[in-house]
């Protein structure tokens, strides 16, 4: 993934593999996916471009890779 990718970009992904939107506190969105046996939170900064490493702990925190994200965009 050799360009950065915008927060909103992420959020569209997120929400097509099943995250949903439940509050915005500044500018960290949070999601929510139930999972079996509970349910995944990721906290998503909105910025017009996340860093790698941020990029990487969202995704780490969705339990996604990057190839999963790349089908998702």
């Amino acid at each position: 993934m050799p360009k950065l990718l915008s927060a909103r970009q992420v959020l569209r992904a997120l929400e097509r593999a099943g995250f949903e939107v439940v509050s915005q506190r500044g500018s960290h969105i949070k999601l929510k996916k139930p999972v079996e046996g509970g349910e995944l939170v990721v906290i998503l900064p909105s910025h017009r471009e996340l860093a790698e490493g941020t990029l990487a702990s969202v995704l780490r925190q969705a339990r996604l890779s990057r190839e999963e994200l790349e089908r998702l965009l």
